[in-house]
């Protein structure tokens, strides 16, 4: 069953929109805190269930914040407010803290002025869908009060940040450090910019941190993991080992080697996966997405590592690993998962993990990086005004055209973006000119469509 408000990554939009404005928080905020508190079995008679929140740097969060708060204080649930805070980081003190479930108010690599919902459950997962299904239906029911008697309150976590501080260090084994290392930080105006630069100067490393004064309007802009430009002219310039940069909402990361090249997901993936395959670390196999290079597949092949793939978004990779019993997986957009450290993906430990990696094998970033040369890999999005049917004739024969033409040397993938109304093409193969001619066709062809 289709859902109505709720996408792949929780409920987002531009703000002052149909669904982000404060109206519809509130009875979003009602209906969760009615549907999510009702599932946990285990509060003590008479107590009152509660709900963290976090939130990014943008300047409407103020606004969905406060929102949130009254339509769960008026379900009679408690809300505790844990100001600017990533995304994973609300996930891991949703569980230290004994909450029911935990709201981010964030739209991650997107622009200052859109914003969204993510919810997750008491044990700092993603929601599944039964439950978005559940609060889609409690939304569509009048909001009430509860008495004054049962309203919920709300409280401010003052040791918040240093609390997922801590344990972001604590995902790095004690005997080791990060002294020597000089690392720059991009933290994209984002919910990182106060946690990020103690946890690796607290670690040892000399760092250098840009894209860490938020002003509520700067979130993403030409700075973060969609925009490293940045981050590489900056590691270049500093003469630094390596650079770290985060999405707004942290739970994304790439990086940068000592000569400013960038390395994807795809390939920090493999750098953690290679360093635990070799002590003996790694449990089962290996999970990425429709969207993983085919270089990746083929070199875990070569190491007898078994590897899958899911849909695109971290809550199917996740589902994956789940169902395989399996601990490491990601996207190439940055989003990995190292399920004996964290219950959902974190830029920072991951980052922490592919550090392990460096220090484990006695090499540079560049020379784990260069062990993984990436497969030619073009993706364009076209912007659509309204749903389109992939199944079109005309995109179909497009596609068989392109399939046909790469054979067995690469692969080709619509899809439509969950978050945002575009339509990806990607194409792949091991000709770069051959690729970029075969995803612009397509991309044409999906245009006049959308047109």
């Amino acid at each position: 069953m289709s859902k109505k408000y709720f996408g792949t990554d929780g409920i987002r939009g531009r703000v002052g929109d149909a669904l982000i404005t404060p109206e519809f928080v509130m009875r979003l905020g009602y209906a969760a805190g009615r549907v999510l508190t009702s599932i946990d079995s285990h509060l003590a008679k008479g107590a009152h269930p509660a709900v963290l929140i976090g939130k990014d740097t943008r300047i409407s969060g103020y606004m969905l914040e406060a929102a949130l708060e009254a339509g769960l204080s008026a379900a009679g649930v408690d809300v505790l407010l844990t100001g600017p805070m990533p995304t994973p980081g609300v996930a891991y003190l949703t569980r230290a803290l004994r909450a029911q479930a935990g709201i981010v108010i964030s739209a991650s690599h997107n622009p200052y002025d859109d914003n969204g919902i993510k919810f997750f459950s008491s044990l700092g997962t993603k929601l599944p869908d039964d439950v978005e299904h559940a609060i889609e239906a409690a939304l569509d029911e009048p909001m009430q009060v509860m008495e004054s008697a049962k309203l919920g309150k709300a409280r401010r976590i003052d040791d918040a940040a240093g609390r997922y501080v801590e344990f972001c260090k604590s995902t790095f084994p004690n005997q080791l450090d990060l002294r020597g290392l000089k690392i720059v930080l991009d933290c994209a105006h984002g919910a990182t910019y106060h946690v990020a630069p103690p946890v690796f100067h607290e670690l040892g490393a000399e760092i250098v941190v840009i894209g860490n004064h938020p002003d509520g309007l700067n979130i993403n802009e030409k700075v973060g993991s969609t925009h490293p430009q940045a981050l590489q002219e900056t590691v270049v310039k500093h003469q630094a080992d390596l650079g770290i940069a985060f999405d707004g909402d942290g739970d994304r990361v790439m990086m940068v080697d000592h000569e400013g090249r960038l390395l994807d997901g795809d390939q920090l993936l493999y750098i953690i996966a290679a360093a635990r395959h070799q002590v003996g670390m790694l449990q089962g196999g290996v999970a990425g997405t429709l969207m993983t290079n085919l270089a990746l597949e083929h070199k875990l092949a070569a190491m007898n590592i078994p590897f899958a793939r899911a849909k695109v978004g971290d809550r199917y990779v996740l589902e994956l690993l789940n169902q395989n019993n399996w601990q490491l997986g990601g996207e190439n957009s940055g989003h990995i998962l190292t399920l004996d450290k964290h219950s959902s993906g974190d830029g920072i430990i991951a980052a922490l993990q592919v550090l392990h990696a460096v220090i484990q094998t006695g090499k540079t970033l560049s020379e784990l990086g260069a062990d993984l040369t990436l497969y030619p890999q073009v993706l364009i999005n076209v912007t659509t005004k309204q749903k389109i049917d992939l199944e079109n004739a005309l995109i179909q024969d497009a596609v068989n055209q392109a399939e046909a033409e790469l054979k067995d040397s690469g692969r080709v993938l619509l899809r439509a973006s969950g978050t945002e109304p575009k339509i990806r093409v990607m194409v792949e193969g091991e000709n770069q000119v051959q690729v970029k001619a075969l995803a612009q066709a397509i991309a044409d062809v999906v245009n006049q469509v959308a047109s």
